[in-house]
């Protein structure tokens, strides 16, 4: 059942959600991290409608943080900290399961999150059924702009790997104070040998 499913999808985010805040909140400076709220399924055997969800009631402003879809873009993403740490959220889980898995519809009241969805690149990854189409992942790589809390996690840029292939000159002179007096060639950090290790688990 649909019920069934949404139970499913918003409590294996939050089991996500519960490792992300493990590993950003010893980080210094990282403060408070977005928790996705449990969602309890009761069964009525005797009602015709025999299955229910119960959850925590949010009281205060709802925001989506998250894009749905290429179209909607929501400013309180990018300016609040609720915001920007659900967009590291979204970057952490879908580095950890090496662009697999993608929670999406990040929305709730200031860091209290509910009624998430769940992208999964392959159908059934790890025996999961996601609930929102994959086409999300893509946008998601496409539109994603790291924020501090990607840096302080130690989150790769999808940036970099994306245009690597593409046009890997013209992102070349754009982080120099003054390119164009310029004329020394800056080498490449060691990106490669990051990628390498990061990319082991």
């Amino acid at each position: 059942s649909v019920v069934i499913q949404e139970c499913y999808v918003q409590n294996t985010a939050r089991e996500y959600a519960k490792l992300y805040a493990a590993e950003a909140e010893p980080l210094e400076g990282f403060g408070e991290v977005p928790e996705i709220i449990p969602i309890f399924l009761i069964h009525r055997p005797a009602n015709n409608i025999p299955y229910a969800t119960v959850e925590e009631e949010l009281v205060g402003e709802f925001v989506k943080y998250s894009v749905k879809d290429g179209k909607e873009v929501n400013f309180l993403r990018r300016d609040s900290e609720a915001g920007q740490k659900c967009c590291t959220f979204q970057h952490w889980v879908y580095e950890k399961t090496n662009g697999n898995l993608l929670v999406t519809d990040l929305q709730g009241v200031g860091m209290k999150l509910t009624d998430v969805g769940i992208a999964t690149l392959a159908k059934g990854y790890k025996g999961f059924k996601g609930n929102c189409s994959f086409s999300f992942i893509e946008q998601f790589r496409a539109l994603h702009q790291c924020n501090e809390y990607c840096e302080m996690l130690g989150l790769k840029s999808l940036r970099t790997t994306h245009q690597k292939q593409r046009k890997a000159t013209s992102t070349k002179s754009k982080n120099l104070p003054n390119s164009s007096t310029l004329k020394k060639i800056v080498p490449k950090k060691a990106r490669e040998h990051r990628d390498f290790i990061s990319s082991e688990h």
